[in-house]
């Protein structure tokens, strides 16, 4: 005799969801679980930003971790990872382009969800489109006494910097003039005379 699977909601604050958009990241791990209905490894899983209405950001299944990460630096609240603890392994992630959930009732950080409404959601979602190749750059002019501290230095402001201050120029690849900006993780233009 099989075990139903349930389906759940995890809801992640708008930090996080902010995060999840700048870096890639394969896995999401789960807090939160303080008593209560508990997912299991395999359940799957819609992960929503705490947004009115909830938005579904990402479709996932839970699975155990084997304890060898450490804190995640890009969540604050993140701590050790224990053998054990349970995660969402990414399956559709649609940061970009969240989908609006209505009809989703949040009750916390995990809530069971009705197997026939995450099944609307996910097909809402749909399948994930093909994938291309992209040209992504970054240009900053360094000044340094030789070419490998140019290089050093140019680490050392990405560290610094990051997504969040440094523009990040993308195309397709085989297409440069269609080349865009983007600063935080969204389109931003570099148009100096566009900001009147």
């Amino acid at each position: 005799m099989s075990e139903r699977i349930g389906a759940w909601a995890v809801v992640i604050p708008g930090e996080r969801y902010e995060t999840e958009r700048l870096f890639h990241h394969d896995t999401l791990e789960l807090t939160g679980l303080n008593g209560g209905p508990r997912p299991g490894p395999g359940d799957p899983v819609l992960v929503v930003c705490d947004e009115q209405p909830p938005l579904v950001v990402a479709l996932g299944r839970v699975t155990t971790t084997d304890g060898s990460g450490e804190r995640d630096p890009d969540d604050p609240q993140s701590g050790p990872v224990e053998s054990g603890a349970l995660a969402v392994r990414y399956t559709r992630q649609v940061f970009d382009a969240p989908v609006p959930a209505d009809r989703l009732t949040l009750d916390g950080p995990v809530t069971p969800v009705d197997p026939a409404l995450y099944a609307e959601l996910a097909e809402r979602i749909g399948p994930a489109p093909k994938r291309r190749d992209w040209l992504v750059s970054l240009y900053l002019p360094i000044e340094a006494v030789s070419s490998a501290e140019a290089v050093r230095l140019f680490w050392s402001y990405l560290q610094e910097l990051g997504p969040r201050e440094l523009p990040t120029f993308v195309s397709p690849s085989g297409d440069e003039l269609a080349m865009q900006t983007f600063v935080l993780g969204v389109e931003a233009s570099q148009d100096p005379e566009g900001d009147d």
